[in-house]
C-alpha cells in the first residue's frame, strides 16, 4: 500500500510540474474573432446588437439553458447598461456591461465571468456596409495570468468561436426573416 501512495503521489507531482511548465510557453492573451454577412441593412442588423435586450434574442447560451435568470439594470443601449445572468452549468453566472457605443456602427462590452470560473473580458461587434448587406464582425478579447493560462493549450478559440458562429448565424437569421 505503501508502494502504491508513492507512485500515486510522484504521478500527481510530475502532472502538476508538466501543467506549470506547460503554462510557461502558454500564450497569456486570446483573440477570437468571428463575422457573417447579413443580407439586411445596418441599421435594422443594429436593432439586434445595439442593446443588451437585442443581444439577448440570438444569444447562442440560451438555448444551453433555456431556465436561465436575466436582469438587466440601467438605461439598455447606453454605456453602464447591465445585463446579468445566472445559469446552469452549462451558462455559468456573470454580467456583460456596455462600456461604448457608436450607433449604428459598433457596440463594445465587458463581461465578467463569476462562475464557474472567475474572469474578464471585453466583447465587442462592429458592423460594416457590404454593399446591400451588412458585416458583423463579433469579437473577444481576454487575458489569463500563470499558470491558468494553460487553458489557452486547449481549443478554446474552437469553443467559443464556435458558439459565437452559431450566434451570428441566429442573427443572420432573425435579420433576413423579418
Amino acid at each position: 500500500m505503501k508502494k502504491f501512495l508513492k507512485i500515486l503521489l510522484i504521478a500527481i507531482v510530475s502532472i502538476v510540474a508538466i501543467v506549470l511548465i506547460a503554462a510557461l510557453f502558454a500564450p497569456k492573451e486570446l483573440h477570437i474573432e468571428r463575422d457573417v454577412t447579413i443580407n439586411a441593412p445596418k441599421e435594422k442588423v443594429w436593432s439586434n446588437v445595439g442593446s443588451l435586450h437585442g443581444m439577448h434574442s440570438w444569444s447562442p447560451w440560451i438555448e444551453a439553458d433555456p431556465a436561465i435568470n436575466i436582469t438587466y439594470e440601467g438605461n439598455d443601449g447606453t454605456p453602464g447598461a447591465i445585463y446579468k445572468w445566472k445559469g446552469n452549468s452549462d451558462v455559468g453566472e456573470g454580467e456583460q456591461t456596455i462600456t461604448k457605443t457608436d450607433a449604428p456602427n459598433s457596440i463594445n462590452t465587458h463581461v465578467h465571468f463569476i462562475k464557474p470560473f472567475e474572469g474578464e473580458a471585453d466583447a465587442s461587434i462592429v458592423l460594416e456596409d457590404a454593399g446591400n448587406s451588412t458585416k458583423a464582425t463579433w469579437t473577444f478579447d481576454s487575458k489569463y495570468a500563470y499558470p491558468m493560462n494553460v487553458m489557452l493549450l486547449l481549443s478554446m478559440d474552437d469553443m467559443i468561436g464556435d458558439t459565437y458562429s452559431k450566434g451570428l448565424n441566429k442573427l443572420k437569421t432573425m435579420c433576413e426573416a423579418n
